[in-house]
């Protein structure tokens, strides 16, 4: 790990995330680094360890994953590319290594798991499927989506909110699908009543 006034830089870009969150917050009125990323980046070393997968770019992937959408660069659709960007410099900065620097760009390149940007390693999918299981974490911030910023009613933001996570169960890997299975089955039976 590279060292900056004593801190390592998983620690360093923590808190350059949470400082630029702060201005998104006062804008948006949401934040995503607490009702988000936060859940990403544990979810992604809870699957790293269970993977014996590289936990410095997992976590660095994970804090990174939607630093666009933060930074308000460029359209949402677009922010893993735009991020991938912003991460490369931001990473830069601290001079961390180049090689690190393309693992941890590919693993926000290719978190929003779209056929142009397929995954090509466990870091990779791991941190696409941790930002998938953080919207099972946190659920309300579904609902806050549907009703305050989508302004649907509440049927239809119910509706709403079944798919998007039935859509995201689909996303996932199979052995996280599989980890996942048991909890998406409790959520489903909780939330929504089966129409007859």
């Amino acid at each position: 790990m590279r060292e900056s006034d004593g801190m390592n830089i998983v620690e360093i870009i923590r808190q350059e995330v949470m400082e630029k969150n702060k201005n998104h917050q006062e804008k948006d009125g949401f934040d995503i680094y607490y009702d988000h990323v936060r859940y990403v980046v544990r979810n992604a070393l809870n699957l790293a360890k269970k993977q014996n997968a590289d936990m410095e770019i997992v976590e660095l992937g994970a804090l990174l994953h939607d630093i666009a959408i933060i930074l308000e660069e460029g359209e949402v659709e677009d922010h893993h590319i735009n991020g991938a960007k912003i991460a490369e410099e931001m990473l830069l900065k601290y001079h961390y290594p180049m090689d690190k620097i393309e693992r941890v760009k590919q693993c926000v390149l290719n978190h929003r798991g779209m056929s142009e940007f397929p995954r090509k390693t466990k870091e990779e999918e791991i941190v696409a499927d941790a930002d998938v299981i953080s919207h099972f974490d946190f659920i309300p911030s579904l609902y806050s989506n549907a009703f305050h910023q989508l302004g649907l009613n509440v049927r239809e933001g119910t509706v709403f909110v079944k798919k998007k996570l039935e859509k995201d169960y689909s996303k996932l890997s199979p052995n996280t699908k599989e980890l996942l299975k048991e909890r998406y089955q409790m959520i489903r039976k909780v939330l929504f009543l089966e129409e007859d």
